[in-house]
C-alpha cells in the first residue's frame, strides 16, 4: 500500500520554498535619472527601461536645482502624457522642492504613473517625462 504522506526531504523542500516566498524584499529608493537627476534634455524613457522593474513601495526621488526651474506633475493618462497636457495634471513638487534630498514619491498603487515637468518646454522639447508601472514583490 502506497503512503500518502510526505517524507522528510519533501517537508524540508516545502519549508524552504515557503520561507523563500515569505521573504520580503526591501523597497528601493531610486533617484530619477540616476546621477543625471531630473534635468532638461535627458531621455527618461530610456533610463526607465534600463533601470526597471519598479516595485510597490519603491520611492522615486526627483532631484533638481531650483535655479533650473523644473517641477514634477502627475499626469492623469497617456494622452496627457504624450501631448504634455497639464490641464488636468496634479502638481507634486514645485521648482523649489527638488533641491537637497529632492522630492520623494512612493509608488503605492498598482497603476501606470505618468510624471512630467510642467515648466517651459521641459516636457515637449526637454524629454522631462517618465512612465512608471510598479510591480508587486514576490
Amino acid at each position: 500500500m502506497a503512503s500518502s504522506g510526505f517524507n522528510a526531504q519533501q517537508i524540508i523542500l516545502l519549508l524552504a520554498v515557503a520561507a523563500s516566498l515569505l521573504t520580503v524584499t526591501q523597497a528601493a529608493t531610486v533617484v530619477v535619472g540616476g546621477s543625471e537627476n531630473w534635468r532638461y534634455g535627458y531621455n527618461y524613457t530610456e533610463w526607465a527601461a534600463n533601470i526597471a522593474p519598479f516595485y510597490f513601495q519603491d520611492t522615486l526621488v526627483f532631484k533638481y536645482d531650483n535655479k533650473t526651474a523644473h517641477s514634477v506633475y502627475m499626469l492623469p493618462n497617456l494622452w496627457s502624457y504624450s501631448q504634455c497636457d497639464f490641464s488636468k495634471a496634479k502638481l507634486l513638487a514645485n521648482p523649489s522642492q527638488g533641491e537637497g534630498d529632492g522630492f520623494q514619491f512612493v509608488l503605492n498603487q498598482w497603476r501606470v504613473f505618468y510624471f512630467a515637468s510642467g515648466e517651459g518646454n521641459d516636457c515637449k522639447d526637454g524629454l522631462m517625462k517618465l512612465v512608471v508601472v510598479p510591480w508587486p514583490r514576490f
